[in-house]
């Protein structure tokens, strides 16, 4: 098992739209390992390349509870090809701002086109809570945070609150 060290907000590569990937080797089936070990140990439900300072399209997800077996997703270039009118509200956290929670509405339900760990091209229909986690992992490898969604107020309370969090740490 191999965790990674999670970037904090307020960091550059957070807000890069990350690079297209073109090949994956075994470099990226082993980051995308490595991405699961460091999401599971933090603990978290989804995690982006660009947390563990990656400027790469690859996001993983698991939103199995607690009491039912893993059900991991790697994801290479995943995209958004559909997405309901109607939306849900959810309090969102990220590992890349520990501690720090906040209502984002997001569409309800999500068609995501991506290629899995082992090159095979898939698309899946999710709602609920994988669709949430999906579309917040798809926004940080487009250099967005949950809290980017949030008045600027909001956002920026935030953001001071990890600088000095940062320097604490």
């Amino acid at each position: 098992m191999t965790t990674l060290p999670i970037v904090w907000a307020p960091d550059p590569i957070l807000k890069t739209k990350c690079a297209h990937v073109t090949f994956i080797g075994e470099e990226e089936k082993q980051l995308m390992k490595d991405m699961l070990d460091t999401m599971y140990a933090a603990p978290g439900v989804g995690l982006a390349a660009p947390q563990v300072g990656i400027t790469k399209r690859i996001i993983v997800v698991d939103c199995a509870r607690t009491n039912e077996p893993a059900a991991p997703y790697q994801m290479v270039n995943p995209e958004l090809i559909k997405s309901s009118m109607d939306e849900l509200t959810n309090e969102e956290g990220c590992l890349s701002l520990p501690g720090h929670y906040a209502d984002v509405s997001r569409p309800a339900t999500a068609r995501v086109k991506y290629i899995d760990e082992n090159g095979c091209q898939q698309i899946i229909d999710t709602d609920g809570l994988l669709a949430v986690c999906i579309q917040h992992e798809i926004d940080h490898i487009n250099g967005i945070l949950f809290v980017d969604h949030l008045s600027s107020l909001k956002r920026n309370m935030i953001l001071k609150k990890m600088v000095k969090a940062k320097k604490e740490r």
